[in-house]
């Protein structure tokens, strides 16, 4: 399975680090977060990875130089001319994906516990389009589920906003852990253009096909996008 871990963002809540880094490279235990989560998917036999860059990415392309790993394989998609968000800037990878598999996406700024073979093999099990990692925790905005936890729609409680795109009762919220499994088929729907977000087109697109949440509350998820969540992370892996 290839992967593609999303690094080009500017990280503007992590200041004054992203003042002159960019926030893949923040250390945790002296270890950039990037370096967690290229082993974690290298822990379950992702030896294919694709790294959007932007901010600072020169550091994040030297950074890689420096990776030993048996028969992993990393590239680079470079987004230094605009940063392209999630949306645009899996567009731009498309043709890293070209083997006709299920890929994982995921953003550099999380470190997780969830065990990606399980949430594999619940995507696989689903024959889903799109499976979503997704927990109960605190947060302003998260996905709707209905009870076969299909994507229905998403709430943005601090602004008052909803979306729902499956008429359904019941609707659970649970809250998106910045990891994905994309089936190759969805490239299809990003009909979009440079720079733009993917929830947008999770939501359109799940009033046709099957987009699904893999629950995985229980196992530990933490955004280090704050310098108080550095602190954090050290205490919690």
């Amino acid at each position: 399975m290839k992967a593609m871990i999303l690094a080009a963002g500017l990280g503007t809540r992590l200041k004054p680090f992203t003042d002159f880094h960019p926030k893949a490279l923040a250390p945790v235990h002296g270890k950039p977060v990037l370096a967690w989560n290229i082993e974690y998917l290298y822990r379950y036999g992702v030896r294919d990875i694709i790294i959007n860059v932007h901010h600072f990415a020169d550091q994040i392309i030297a950074f890689i130089q420096t990776i030993q790993l048996p028969n992993l394989h990393i590239s680079i998609s470079d987004e230094r001319d605009a940063v392209l968000e999630t949306g645009g800037g899996l567009k731009k990878a498309a043709w890293f994906f070209n083997n006709n598999e299920p890929f994982i996406l995921m953003n550099a700024d999380i470190l997780t516990d969830m065990p990606l073979d399980k949430f594999i093999s619940y995507h696989n099990l689903h024959r889903a389009l799109v499976t979503l990692a997704i927990s109960s925790r605190e947060s302003s905005r998260c996905f709707l589920w209905n009870k076969s936890m299909q994507l229905c729609g998403w709430r943005n409680k601090a602004k008052g906003e909803e979306i729902l795109v499956r008429n359904e009762a019941d609707l659970t919220e649970f809250s998106f852990s910045g990891i994905h499994i994309i089936s190759p088929r969805f490239f299809i729907y990003l009909i979009q253009e440079g720079k733009f977000s993917i929830v947008d087109t999770y939501l359109e697109v799940a009033k046709t096909e099957n987009i699904v949440g893999f629950n995985h509350s229980g196992y530990k998820l933490l955004d280090i996008g704050k310098p108080e969540s550095l602190a954090l992370a050290e205490t919690m892996f």
